[in-house]
């Protein structure tokens, strides 16, 4: 789905996933081993989380809480408008200003009404602030200030309750300056440790902020902002703690955009409770999350309903109407996961409720293992290079598409997508969602069939972009999966490779939409795959797939429920399986289909066997409805109620699919013939209807009435370049 908030350079596809992290984070051989796919297709990387964090991200002894009162500290008492310490020691309080001036461990006690603690050690030893049952609001700038430190670690102590808050306005000593800008801001290394409470109110900018690195080992932090929740600059991680976080802007972020190897967010464990009024975790770079648990709701959540009226104009031929980048126009973003170079994910569990993508990367995903419950106003996950799973349980209950990139590899794991659209859609853009006026017709609002620059520069754009989609790919090797989808079940923008693995596809009803949709190849060699839907853009797999498959197309919709039963001619059951929802196609493949037996296949029914996901199980079927026999002579099957039958040399729009017959129907009339004899008057209503869809003010189902009533056939949706 193309829509304004991103756009891809198809140029820029990554053709392997072992490139992953490459350009940033040089991997080592404990984080990183190679393997290949079963069909020796594509390499992928398989990343250890741990060991990468570990290898990266280095934590030292004084980042770890241990017993102050043996470290011969130094005492602070706040007394509301004055503090008392020992006058020996190196702090200066002048003005409502604590300045600590050298390392060493302060223990800070009691509550300052309006006033600071700034930090400016002249020396190179750590500082370490204690916070023991500390109040500290500062009215016009940051609560704690470290202005200069080799490094600053925060303790909380076991049982204490700390608050820190500013101001909403902050009085900065020159006017040029922009920071402080957090209620706890550090300009050096921050860490925060203990098992104690903190409670942050940033009502200026951020709750947490440091310029280079923050770490957090430990404590119970419960931040509410402004703008942003957490923020390192260089590197933010997380080894323990129970976070809650409401932001108006980011929750957690990484922001150093200067250097590739730092803006990383790294967590490794820990509790996250997280509203954020954008993205719920943000980083610059990479993404790295080993374990811990995580609700995530940014945005405000996912809509009720998602409304497709951004989708962008890419015709039923594929023509873009938009120039395509790299460039994310986002001025708001919401998303629940975000990375701007990858993420890898090797375990914990997630709650997203997200009004944008529910977990994306600018370039890729792997996600190892996790718990993942998603729902989101977009994509459920979305990577604009790759996304590889080997292990996991990824639920998606709401999303525009399911999950989306330019290539993805399933090699293990559990994935149930629920999607408005397209399940699982590879290539990225619109897929087909409005119409468009083709470009070698288009002009701009000139004689039509007048070519103009701008056409010939779309014409252009959009042979680049078919070159490139034939390095789209969604490659299965293994794992359980399960779409229920709007739009297309299986959508590629280029080729579909399936080796092992369990795959249900709950499909479309409309039939602008299928079950099974791809642009150049589906190679089935291994795994089961049933998939189920409407019947005008039905697909089988390509005729040169070594493993046997059938497409059924029925003569009228069979009901939701009404089960699907095949067996073979000793009554062995292939397959029994209840559609989610109304039907009139069923493709098929499986092991078990061999050439030259014969199979029956029956309709509606009952079966004493368990279901799950609508696939039985056991049991006996009995009382259903033969509908055909057959006997399997080629790789694909094409059935009708009348028993075998061929399928069309060429799909909707005259495109021939991976060397052809791999649709049951569709014409083979050029697009633009649809168009090429109108006349000027009509040809500007045409383009008035499809503007107005593009926009979103009308549905498709009106633009299509609206062209009926020109004497216009609609345009069916045809390959997508």
């Amino acid at each position: 789905m193309t829509k304004k908030t991103k756009y891809f350079k198809a140029a820029a596809i990554l053709v392997s996933t072992s490139l992953l992290f490459a350009c940033s984070n040089n991997l080592d051989s404990e984080a990183v081993e190679g393997a290949q796919t079963e069909n020796g297709s594509s390499s992928v990387s398989v990343v250890n989380v741990s060991a990468l964090i570990s290898e990266k991200v280095k934590y030292d002894k004084g980042d770890f809480y241990n017993d102050w009162e043996n470290e011969n500290p130094i005492l602070v008492k706040l007394n509301g408008t004055d503090v008392s310490y020992d006058s020996a020691t190196p702090v200066i309080y002048d003005n409502n200003r604590l300045t600590i001036k050298t390392g060493g461990t302060y223990v800070i006690s009691g509550e300052l009404l309006d006033g600071q603690i700034v930090i400016d050690a002249e020396d190179k030893s750590p500082v370490r602030l204690v916070l023991n049952g500390a109040k500290i609001n500062c009215s016009n700038s940051s609560a704690i200030y470290v202005a200069k430190a080799e490094k600053t670690v925060i303790s909380l102590p076991e049982g204490t309750e700390n608050y820190l808050s500013d101001g909403q306005q902050y009085v900065f000593d020159d006017s040029s300056e922009a920071e402080p800008n957090a209620a706890l801001f550090s300009k050096d290394d921050l860490t925060i440790n203990g098992t104690g409470k903190l409670i942050v109110q940033g009502n200026y900018n951020n709750g947490i902020a440091s310029k280079d690195d923050l770490k957090i080992t430990g404590g119970d932090l419960h931040i509410k902002a402004v703008d942003d929740g957490l923020m390192g600059r260089d590197l933010l991680a997380v080894k323990e703690g129970n976070i809650v976080i409401e932001a108006g802007g980011d929750g957690i972020k990484s922001t150093n955009d200067k250097d590739a190897s730092k803006g990383i967010v790294a967590l490794e464990g820990g509790t996250f409770d997280i509203a954020s009024g954008n993205d719920g975790i943000q980083a610059e770079t990479s993404l790295w999350i080993a374990d811990g648990s995580y609700k995530i709701k940014s945005g405000g959540g996912s809509p009720e309903v998602i409304n497709n009226s951004e989708e962008k104009a890419r015709g039923p031929w594929g023509g873009s109407a938009v120039p395509v980048s790299t460039e994310d126009t986002d001025s708001e973003s919401a998303k629940g996961l975000k990375a701007g170079t990858a993420i890898a994910v090797g375990g914990g569990s997630f709650t997203i409720d997200s009004l944008d993508d529910g977990v994306h990367s600018n370039d890729s995903i792997e996600i190892g293992n996790g718990d993942f419950m998603i729902a989101t106003g977009d994509d459920g996950i979305h990577a604009d290079s790759s996304i590889v799973t080997t292990g996991g349980k990824i639920t998606i209950t709401k999303s525009y598409e399911g999950i989306e990139s330019q290539l993805i590899t399933v090699n293990d794991g559990e994935i149930h997508v629920t999607a408005s659209d397209d399940g699982i859609n590879i290539g990225g853009g619109n897929d087909g969602s409005g119409f468009d006026v083709p470009p070698q017709i288009e002009g701009t609002r000139g004689p039509v069939g007048e070519a103009n620059n701008e056409n010939a520069s779309k014409a252009s754009s959009n042979n680049e972009t078919k070159t490139a989609s034939e390095e789209n790919k969604l490659t299965i090797n293994g794992g359980y999966i399960t779409v229920n989808a709007n739009g297309d079940g299986l959508d590629s923008n280029g080729s579909i490779a399936m080796t092992g693995g369990t795959v249900i596809v709950n499909g479309p009803t409309s039939n602008g939409n299928g079950p099974l949709d791809y642009d150049n190849s589906f190679d089935m060699s291994g795994g089961f795959l049933i998939a189920v839907g409407s019947s005008g853009m039905a697909q089988a797999v390509s005729e040169e797939s070594s493993q046997y498959s059938l497409l059924m197309t029925y003569p009228e919709t069979q009901k939701a429920g009404a089960l699907v039963h095949l067996e073979d001619s000793k009554g062995e059951s292939i397959v029994t399986f209840a559609p989610e929802k109304d039907y009139q196609s069923v493709f098929i493949s499986s092991p078990k289909l061999e050439k030259g037996s014969s199979y029956t296949l029956f309709t509606g029914g009952a079966s004493t066997g368990k279901d799950i996901n609508g696939l039985y199980s056991d049991g006996d079927y009995q009382g259903g409805t033969k509908v055909v026999d057959f006997t399997i002579s080629d790789s694909v099957t094409w059935l009708n109620e009348t028993g075998i039958t061929t399928a069309s040399s060429h799909g909707p729009g005259g495109f021939n699919p991976g060397g052809g017959q791999n649709r049951p129907g569709g014409s083979g009339d050029n697009p633009g013939d649809i168009f090429k004899d109108l006349d000027e008057a009509t040809m500007e209503k045409v383009r008035s209807i499809m503007d107005q869809e593009r926009a979103g003010s009308i549905t498709r189902e009106e633009a299509q009435a609206q062209l009926t009533e020109l004497g216009v056939e609609s345009p069916k949706r045809g390959p997508r370049q």
